[in-house]
């Protein structure tokens, strides 16, 4: 379990809906752990964070990614396949959280190694509980490996 005094699980979110956006950091400020959310809108912008590009210099490794499908400039499937082909990168666990649930968005994530698909719920509540699970699995169950 992350105490207050340990260092913060980074998630980014990519994520081009406000009121999703505004979701998920409530969500994560009610959970146990402590965490940082970045949050980026666009696909572009998503490679240019991971890769540390541009404005992005700084950017830290983010522990989780909470990936939408449906993004502009670079969907969200094209996002994952450029995560799971860079060896700096792919052993970052790639949540895919989108509003899909065509089997064919299911499959194609999973045919480019998404370590999960989660259809994002309509009822709000459920929303924040979806993501409060989310952060609770990946960062209090699972054993990640650091960088």
């Amino acid at each position: 379990m992350n105490l207050k005094n340990s260092k913060p699980v980074d998630i980014l979110l990519v994520e081009d809906n406000p009121a999703d956006i505004r979701l998920t950091q409530e969500a994560l400020k009610e959970c146990k752990m402590v965490n940082t959310l970045n949050v980026v809108t666009d696909g572009v912008e998503a490679i240019a964070y991971l890769m540390r590009e541009g404005e992005h210099t700084g950017a830290s490794r983010p522990d989780l990614i909470l990936l939408d499908l449906n993004l502009p400039l670079m969907n969200g499937q094209e996002v994952l396949a450029k995560i799971k082909e860079s060896p700096g990168l792919k052993s970052i666990p790639v949540v895919v959280l989108t509003a899909s649930a065509a089997e064919q968005d299911i499959v194609r994530s999973y045919d480019l190694n998404c370590n999960c698909y989660v259809t994002k719920p309509l009822d709000l509540d459920r929303f924040i509980e979806v993501v409060q699970k989310i952060e609770e699995f990946w960062f209090s169950i699972v054993k990640l490996p650091r960088e």
